[in-house]
């Protein structure tokens, strides 16, 4: 009977540990130099992002910006997809920092961390690239009505903008391009401005910005924090209320219409005094001009419909370069590149007699930082020698793409060489092959058999126990109404 209750018990608490197993914290590399972000990240497997409360305060740091990434990884057939999002931590100072023990709640789940030591050290000689100012656009002024306007309160005129930002205005079928609405606000004017009904509004926009001709690599974010900026010499509080890099897959143009954001703008009392209120609510609509993007034709090629668009370079790596006949060996050829990762296939190796390709693994990595869009994607090729010799791997396999700022057509191919070496067998029944992680662990795993019935005979004691206890029930309701 303690049997059939731990099974029940283990069996309630396991789903409650495999969750657990999806989200967990990620803490940055310490020790660091003063000029760079420390980084903590909540992991996300195989689910997506609904909510998640606010990274924790550190003291000696001031909360920065976020960031993303996302991997993908193929197995044998099997996706499994890692989303990661970033909170960077500027060091204020030299020295030693205590994060303390933390949790935070990520999709309703309360995820905790152990904290650590964070050493920070004198500033690194290298220089971090300064950040793109968008273009300004004059905010149109549309008062509207506001709530009861009275002698005492004075409207004064402040310093903020709207304005959809986008780094190219032409690209080829399949380049990436940034977008990002931004909202502007003088540093001296913080106490005019408010959003207003900020979840219904930005809705409404996202609505506006969506394409239908384009794949979207869109960046998460579910805080609004402002970064301080500085726009024509002057301090700004910038807002960045969307962000993606958008790659066209048609010739259609990309069109972004008039978009308008009601903010609270407060008039100022006069003469502030205990009998009013020193500020009174009123409204103003910003509005960002529309926009369009010319999509240009690639030049003319064989394969212009299926090549993807991007500045890539190869990686590749060999298990062992000298192999023997009948004994697999592995083949990394991984793409890393800034572009739409999503659209990149794996290269079709050449019929080749003396070896045997089998369909790789793939591995997507992406990272979303900064408006752009990076990563790499690996293809695991596993190959089976059949007879001995010297094999160029370029010979047998080549990856084309296109380079948007070149504005020509590239090849990647192998440099490795393979040597094979040994006797060709052409009896062999049994080929060694590297068949996957599967079946490396077979001989370390239990081979003791389990009944497949195991769970009836469960259900058949738990039903017997429901029996008793409701018989035990009935017997002591009818003799308590004897009594």
């Amino acid at each position: 009977m303690r049997f059939i209750y731990l099974t029940l018990f283990f069996l309630l608490l396991l789903p409650g540990t495999l969750l657990a197993q999806q989200i967990s914290i990620a803490l940055g590399k310490s020790p660091l130099p003063l000029n760079q972000y420390y980084t903590i990240g909540i992991q996300l497997h195989d689910q997506a992002l609904k909510e998640y409360s606010p990274f924790p305060e550190i003291e000696g740091f001031k909360k920065s910006t976020k960031y993303s990434s996302t991997e993908t990884i193929i197995t044998g057939g099997t996706t499994t997809k890692i989303l990661t999002v970033y909170q960077n931590y500027a060091p204020l100072a030299e020295g030693e920092f205590v994060l303390k023990p933390f949790s935070m709640k990520v999709n309703g789940q309360t995820v905790q961390s152990q904290g650590t030591t964070i050493v920070v050290k004198p500033m690194a000689t290298a220089t971090t690239p300064g950040t793109n100012i968008p273009d300004l656009i004059a905010a149109d002024k549309e008062p509207e009505s506001t709530i009861d306007v009275q002698p005492e309160y004075i409207e004064k005129d402040d310093n903020a903008f709207l304005t959809l930002y986008t780094n190219k205005d032409e690209v080829y079928v399949g380049e990436g391009f940034t977008v990002a609405l931004y909202f502007y606000l003088a540093a001296e004017d913080q106490q005019l401005l408010d959003f207003h009904d900020f979840t219904n509004q930005i809705s409404a926009i996202l609505k506006l910005l969506q394409q239908p001709n384009v794949w979207e690599e869109s960046f998460e974010f579910t805080e609004i924090t402002p970064e301080n900026v500085i726009v024509e010499g002057k301090p700004y509080l910038r807002f960045k209320l969307y962000e993606s890099v958008l790659y066209p897959i048609n010739l259609q143009p990309i069109r972004f219409p008039q978009l308008s954001l009601k903010m609270l703008k407060y008039k100022v009392a006069k003469n502030p005094n205990l009998l009013n209120n020193e500020r009174q609510e009123g409204y103003k609509t910003y509005f960002a001009r529309p926009r369009e993007i010319k999509v240009k034709q690639l030049p003319p090629h064989p394969l212009r419909d299926a090549v993807p668009v991007g500045n890539y370079s190869l990686t590749e790596k060999l298990s062992r370069k000298d192999a023997q006949v009948n004994k697999s060996i592995s083949y990394l050829f991984r793409v890393e590149g800034e572009g739409n990762l999503a659209a990149i296939m794996p290269p079709v190796p050449e019929t080749q007699p003396g070896l045997d390709f089998y369909p790789p693994d793939v591995r997507q990595d992406v990272t979303r930082r900064a408006g752009r869009v990076m990563g790499s994607k690996s293809f695991t090729y596993t190959v089976l020698p059949r007879e001995p010799g010297n094999y160029k791997l370029g010979k047998l396999m080549h990856w084309i793409y296109f380079d948007p700022v070149t504005a020509r057509y590239d090849t990647l191919r192998p440099t490795l060489t393979l040597s094979v070496t040994g006797t060709r067998d052409t009896d062999a029944l049994v080929l060694s092959r590297d068949l996957g992680s599967f079946y490396r662990i077979i001989e370390n795993e239990d081979n003791t058999l389990v009944s497949l019935h195991q769970l009836d005979e469960i259900r058949r004691y738990t039903n017997i126990i429901l029996v008793v206890l409701l018989v035990v029930s009935g017997f002591i309701f009818i003799k308590r109404r004897k009594l």
